[in-house]
């Protein structure tokens, strides 16, 4: 059987990052490119073989064990894999869009000198992911989890001598150590409660404890605040739009299809701990909604075309958490199944107009880039319809899925999403029209240099775009009495909740005003962007109050600087000129320099007189047999 191969689906990776990072500067971009692309691949290719075996019916998980790990006293805990339906379909969108990415690098990176060293931390990075996903119980997961946070360290910090960039680095590493501790915690008190850190044994001893037991709350909402700095909710969101520094390839795979779904990824595994806890779930879900609104909002005035993605990102992550906090499980993972397909496209088309506009970000400088680029223009079109949930696009029917159990939920939560869904095809839109319609805005060299990227930028981005065309099939509304393949294939290992479904007449409403809405907001802003030629202001002093706190995204960084970050570096200063400096080398120095004074008096009694000397003995016999004497 397959499944006893699944270890080589992250050892391949790590092989190829071994590979390149010892032959580095020995290999050229089609190389280095090469051997990374195909480690990938050739993951995928088992993952779907495996894939293929848990499918059939009657398949159970099956736990690979490689090696005992840990074992002290009642501890024990081996480093071994769980192959079930939830991790092959995570194993399918981490290899599968890796090796699309992947292969876009080769282009994309190739007047890049120090291309080794890109490709082997992606590889890196794929290898933790994998671990992350694969692992059997919270410890391999939490290795994984690190890892993949220091991978994102090195791809956003990759062009390192620009202090901005390094800053951006430090930035998401830091805020994810914040949440990481949450979820260390987390499994402390996991531990402490249930006596084991395995998925089965955790989720077997939870699921006999009643509703919202304090113990089973206080995991969850640990917990969560790890998936709060891995998947960039509120408060811990500010270091994504920042990563935007890392190369694009990076910005898609890191930041779109991969690491920032590991938050929802865990909050489903964990899904027996948050059904048996609503308090926690509601947490979740007004976090979520939160994040998804004032990201959105933010999204609006935004004119770097990353940033925009970004932001956007952020939203979309929001909507997950909703989904987790109602309790559709399934639903989640499939909005990070059609997000990982239209938002990868997305950054890899947005890669493909930086590379054709050489290095412009700004779609204030943009325009007109229809006709040039006629593959990447019409492969972002289809993502931007995708992810503004126009049928049969794949975003359609996840987010309209979404919307269908909030409803259910609650109606204000479900107001507020729709109203979160309108502004994000307003952003999306905006973004399209501005980048691809009306005039150029660029520089002479810019447009005369204007060109499609190399197939091996564009196969990706069709690949994407079909999958994003298609991908939402997977999961039919049950109004088409069409089988939803998503919801039966990980029916046995979601913890079974009732909830009532949304009526088919409500599916049907929602589905024509999502249509109308849709169609409304492509004409309005075309007509505003395109027909009236309305230029997006140049300046953030041009805009009124509320556009201008959009502009400056509510000045949280602000806001965080004024209330943390400076009284901390004052604190650090502190320490060091008083504490460090003054008491601690103080003493130490303190300490040196009496002893240096000390032995420079005493060395004045080596006068190197014998008679001074014998009378010194003399002295000291006399001393001590006076002193046993009196004693």
């Amino acid at each position: 059987m397959m499944v006893q191969f699944a270890w080589l689906i992250p050892l391949l990776p790590l092989l190829g990052f071994i590979i390149v990072g010892v032959l580095n500067k020995r290999l050229n971009v089609a190389m280095s490119g090469g051997i990374a692309t195909a480690a990938v691949f050739i993951s995928f290719i088992i993952s779907a073989l495996i894939f293929g075996e848990v499918a059939q019916e009657g398949s159970v998980p099956e736990r690979v064990v490689l090696f005992d790990w840990i074992s002290s006293g009642n501890l024990s805990i081996p480093f071994s894999f769980l192959i079930d339906r939830l991790s092959v379909i995570m194993l399918m969108v981490v290899t599968g869009v890796g090796t699309l990415i992947h292969l876009y690098s080769i282009g994309y990176m190739s007047h890049e000198q120090d291309h080794p060293r890109f490709f082997s931390y992606l590889n890196l990075f794929v290898f933790f992911m994998l671990l992350l996903v694969l692992g059997s119980n919270y410890i391999v997961m939490f290795v994984g989890w690190e890892g993949v946070g220091l991978c994102s360290y090195l791809l956003i910090g990759f062009w390192f001598k620009n202090i901005e960039y390094s800053n951006a680095a430090k930035k998401a590493f830091i805020m994810n150590r914040i949440g990481d501790l949450g979820l260390l915690l987390g499994v402390f008190l996991m531990y402490m409660t249930f006596g084991s850190v395995n998925f089965s044994e955790v989720f077997s001893a939870a699921s006999n404890l009643p509703q919202n037991n304090t113990a089973v709350t206080a995991i969850c909402l640990l917990l969560f605040v790890g998936a709060m700095g891995k998947s960039a909710q509120i408060p811990l969101y500010t270091w994504l739009p920042d990563a935007m520094a890392g190369p694009t390839p990076v910005s898609a795979l890191i930041h779109a299809a991969t690491m920032v779904t590991a938050g929802i990824y865990m909050v489903v595994r964990s899904n027996v701990l948050y059904a048996l806890s609503p308090d926690a779930s509601s947490i979740v879900a007004f976090v979520g909604i939160a994040t998804a609104f004032f990201a959105a909002t933010i999204g609006l005035k935004q004119n770097d075309i990353k940033k925009v993605l970004a932001y956007s990102t952020v939203s979309q992550l929001g909507y997950m958490f909703v989904a987790l906090g109602v309790g559709a499980y399934q639903t989640a993972l499939f909005h990070v199944i059609t997000h990982a397909f239209f938002k990868a496209l997305l950054f890899l088309g947005a890669g493909s107009v930086i590379h054709a506009m050489s290095g412009e970000q700004d779609i204030r400088r943009m325009g007109a880039l229809k006709k040039a680029l006629p593959i990447t223009h019409l492969t972002f079109l289809i993502g931007t319809l995708a992810i503004a949930g126009l049928p049969p696009f794949a975003g359609f029917f996840s987010k309209d899925e979404i919307l269908a159990k909030v409803w259910m939920y609650s109606p204000i939560m479900f107001v507020i999403l729709a109203i979160t869904s309108v502004l994000t095809a307003v952003y999306m839109f905006r973004l399209y029209w501005l980048t691809f319609y009306g005039e150029f805005r660029g520089s002479e060299h810019q447009k005369s240099h204007l060109h499609e990227s190399p197939g091996t930028m564009t196969i990706p981005l069709i690949v994407l775009a079909v999958l994003s065309a298609v991908g939402g099939f997977i999961g039919m509304p049950e109004l088409f009495h069409a089988p939803h393949f998503l919801n039966e294939f990980l029916a046995p290992i979601i913890f079974k909740t009732s909830h009532e479904e949304a009526s088919h007449t409500f599916e049907i409403m929602l589905m024509s005003v999502s249509v109308v809405l849709l169609a409304v907001i492509m004409y309005a802003t075309y007509s505003y962007y395109v027909t009236k030629k309305v230029k997006p202001e140049e300046d953030s002093e041009e805009l009124d109050s509320f556009a201008k706190l959009l502009a400056n995204k509510y000045y949280v960084d602000e806001v965080y600087a004024a209330l943390i970050t400076k009284p901390l570096d004052k604190l650090a200063a502190f320490v060091y000129k008083y504490i460090d400096q003054g008491l601690i080398d103080g003493t130490v120095n303190g300490t040196g320099t009496a002893l240096n004074n000390v032995s420079g008096q005493l060395r004045k009694i080596q006068t190197g007189h014998i008679g001074a000397y014998v009378f010194a003995m003399v002295i000291g016999i006399i001393t001590i047999l006076v002193l046993t004497m009196i004693i």
